[in-house]
């Protein structure tokens, strides 16, 4: 798939995964993987990037599987974000939608 297609998708489905439950980073990008395919190193930069701009929260909980891992909380700020990249989603893939249905032409 086109890297270009998953860097725009990323922010919108760590938030997506977010907004239904908190979770820490290495789940993070399981769940993201199970439907695209991503590398480890794109997720934990995108995850900084949006706690800096304070669209989630951050807490450490004890593991019985190491040491304690940070989860990520979504806050209303990033529920706000969500909501609005969502809109921006669909009407982006609307449009795309129409365009490939209508067939190329050198028009």
């Amino acid at each position: 798939m086109n890297i270009q297609f998953k860097k725009g998708a990323l922010e919108l489905c760590i938030l997506a995964l977010l907004n239904k439950q908190d979770r820490y980073g290495y789940e993070l990008v399981q769940q993201v993987s199970k439907h695209i395919e991503i590398s480890e190193g794109s997720v934990y930069p995108l995850l900084r990037r949006l706690t800096k701009e304070e669209y989630f929260t951050t807490y450490l909980q004890e593991s019985t599987e190491g040491p304690p891992r940070k989860y990520y909380r979504l806050t209303d700020k990033g529920r706000e974000n969500l909501h609005q990249l969502i809109k921006e989603w669909e009407e982006f893939t609307e449009g795309v939608n129409q365009i490939i249905k209508g067939g190329v032409s050198d028009e």
